[in-house]
């Protein structure tokens, strides 16, 4: 029995552009399997199939122009079960049995993006659901991220989704409706069961490629979104020989992107078919053949460290200059005020004159105050003036920003800086307390060390480090004079900032910090 496909309902899209038909006569799908890969010139989408079958014809081709109700294909008919298949009844169809016969009627409801704090138009990175996916309460649906931190939206109840509204590479905001969920009756509570009942699926492993060239038929079944294919196709990357780390085995595009800075590691057999040509992996022994070990899984803030500050250590050229500033009389000033500031309820350290040096510095050398766009060929130049400041948590480093710190005056900055400080501890702090950076300090002074390169916090250029300040003689003239010196350690993208440059800004700030009258300059 031949069964005809037709296009789904794509929301308000209308003769849309065919940009890849990931099947060919004769092959056999299941449902869910991707057919054809559509674009627009907002979004791209995959269509799948509504049921299993084998391809008897394909109607369409690269080039055509489809809308909802296009005829697509014909399958010849097979036992598996329908999953929104169109018709014209505008009904959807629910799966899983939400609206099964003899099943209690599912109701179809919108959800949104909760309240995520003063973001707005964050990014979605990870479309996580699928329709006809059953889900529960609490399971991830999609995942977003700002320049700072990455989060995802759980699902507000159980049921199957109807309808995804969202594709990776949008923006959305709270109230933004990601997807169509139905929910009550028999759905819900085959969701609950299903969570509770079956284990997490492992990802499987990407699909190999047999040697250099491109195997087309594995390309097709390649687990990957439309938009990702698009960018792997722009970076000339054969997604078979990706090693995917999405759910269910999709590639995502950080996969991508790793792929092509190095980061990311070849599929097993890609990799021995390019002769290990990727960047190298470093594999574990089994410890336990030494002795007594234990698996301690990382913090997510962790996670999120490593992978950023690998991307930024293969992506940025960095350089560190070292020198170091005379805060003789800085000190004297600073512990001639700390019982004032004590006695209005905060500490008042010496970071808050580093703060407002580096402010000095970025006005006098505005390179240190821009970022590099995406295309490596213009710099955006910043004219507002937000401090990172690296805090040490039980979590891990996280990077509160204080903003507007030209704004301030020292008792302001001492007292913002001890409530984000407590704040981080707590692990009480939003993604909105962490974006907006223009340039980071990172001090160990509280806890040693004589000095240290710091990783540059990208997308900004420059970093400064601090470590504990040291008593030494000094010659001034016929006279040895005891002073308190600072080290500074400041690295930078070479790719925006020069060594002259550097240097110079680096001798700025050791210019301002040796007189506490300089800030006022």
């Amino acid at each position: 029995m031949s069964k005809e496909i037709f296009v789904p309902d794509i929301g308000d899209f209308s003769d849309v552009d065919v940009i890849e038909v990931l099947v060919n006569v004769g092959d056999t799908v299941s449902v869910d399997d991707a057919l054809l890969s559509l674009e627009s010139d907002k979004a791209s989408m995959d269509i799948p199939a509504p049921e299993g079958g084998v391809v008897k014809d394909i109607k369409v081709s690269v080039g055509d122009k489809v809308s909802e109700g296009t005829l697509i294909m014909v399958f010849e008919g097979s036992d598996e079960p329908s999953v929104n298949v169109a018709t014209d009844d505008a009904t959807p169809k629910v799966s899983g049995g939400a609206a099964a016969a003899g099943g209690a009627e599912a109701a179809i409801e919108d959800i949104h993006v909760p309240d995520i704090g003063d973001f707005d138009a964050v990014d979605v990175i990870e479309v996580l659901v699928h329709e006809g996916d059953t889900v529960a309460e609490e399971d991830s649906l999609i995942t977003l991220e700002s320049d700072k931190a990455s989060m995802d939206i759980p699902s507000p109840k159980a049921g199957v989704v109807q309808s995804v509204k969202v594709v990776v590479g949008d923006k959305v905001s709270e109230g933004s409706v990601i997807l169509s969920l139905a929910v009550g009756g028999d759905g819900a509570a085959a969701a609950s069961a299903a969570t509770a009942d079956e284990p997490a699926a492992a990802p499987a492993p990407a699909p190999a490629s047999a040697g250099p060239a491109v195997d087309s038929d594995a390309l097709k079944r390649v687990h990957a979104s439309p938009s990702v294919r698009r960018i792997a196709r722009e970076l000339q990357i054969d997604l078979t020989k990706l090693t995917a780390t999405g759910p269910h085995g999709r590639i995502t595009e950080q996969d991508v992107h790793d792929f092509k800075s190095g980061a990311g590691r070849y599929a097993p057999a890609a990799a021995a078919a390019e002769g290990g040509a990727a960047l190298p992996v470093i594999t574990q022994p089994d410890w336990s053949k030494f002795g007594e070990i234990s698996t301690v899984p990382m913090k997510r803030i962790q996670k999120l460290s490593a992978k950023h500050l690998h991307k930024v250590v293969l992506n940025v050229p960095q350089v560190t200059h070292f020198d170091e500033a005379d805060i003789t009389s800085l000190e004297a000033y600073r512990q001639s005020m700390k019982g004032r500031a004590k006695d209005m309820g905060f500490g008042f350290t010496p970071l808050v004159f580093m703060m407002k040096a580096v402010v000095s510095g970025l006005k006098e050398f505005p390179k240190f105050n821009s970022a590099m766009d995406d295309a490596g060929e213009n710099l955006i130049e910043r004219h507002f003036y937000n401090i990172g400041i690296a805090v040490d948590t039980p979590d891990g480093l996280v990077v509160p920003v204080i903003r507007d710190v030209d704004r301030k005056g020292l008792f302001d900055l001492a007292r913002e800086l001890g409530d984000v400080s407590k704040k981080a501890r707590e692990g009480q702090l939003t993604p909105a307390d962490m974006s907006g950076g223009c340039f980071t300090i990172s001090s160990l002074g509280g806890i040693g060390g004589t000095n240290f390169t710091p990783i540059v916090n990208a997308p900004e250029v420059g970093i400064l480090g601090l470590t504990r300040s040291q008593q030494r003689l000094v010659r001034r003239g016929d006279d040895i004079v005891d002073v308190l010196m600072q080290p500074l350690a400041v690295s930078y993208d070479h790719r925006v900032i020069d060594g002259a440059y550097a240097a110079r800004f680096v001798s700025h700030l050791a210019f301002i910090l040796s007189d506490v009258r300089n800030l006022s300059l």
